[in-house]
């Protein structure tokens, strides 16, 4: 299963730029599970593009949305395991634009997922889901990164 962490906006602007650990989670999870970062300028072009995508099955798209259902990590990796058994081969977890998602985004993403009811900066809702991706993929394969805590 390949995985994609998708955000509409462009490259990060002020001096805090989390790309970098962005990029590490990323990289470390490419050894167990196929990833990448993908950037687009607008929700139009994230829609278009996973319209786009063809494989044997079309890619399960996860808008992040401080409306969506919350998980705890162990939930999030089991709900992870459970796509990638039912033969998922593209999962998109994409962080929206600066003004939420559009009604049409929403119905196109088969589940909108929250980190919180807390707003993030959209740079480090990257960050955290990349790391939450990360932590998902070493408790399906039994690494010790994740205690549980």
């Amino acid at each position: 299963m390949q995985i994609v962490l998708a955000y509409v906006g462009g490259k990060a602007k002020s001096k805090q730029s989390y790309e970098t650990a962005v990029h590490s989670y990323l990289e470390r999870c490419s050894v167990l599970a196929k990833s990448q970062l993908q950037s687009f300028g607008t929700e139009q072009a994230l829609l278009g593009w996973l319209d786009r995508q063809r494989g044997r099955t079309a890619p399960f798209a996860v808008f992040l949305d401080s409306r969506g259902r919350q998980m705890s990590s162990d939930t999030f990796a089991a709900w992870l395991g459970e796509r990638r058994d039912e033969g998922v081969q593209q999962i998109v977890f994409a962080v929206g634009p600066a003004d939420g998602w559009s009604e049409a985004a929403q119905a196109r993403a088969q589940l909108l997922l929250s980190l919180g009811p807390m707003t993030l900066a959209h740079e480090l809702a990257r960050l955290v889901m990349a790391e939450q991706i990360y932590r998902a993929v070493t408790i399906l394969t039994g690494h010790p990164y994740h205690t549980g805590h």
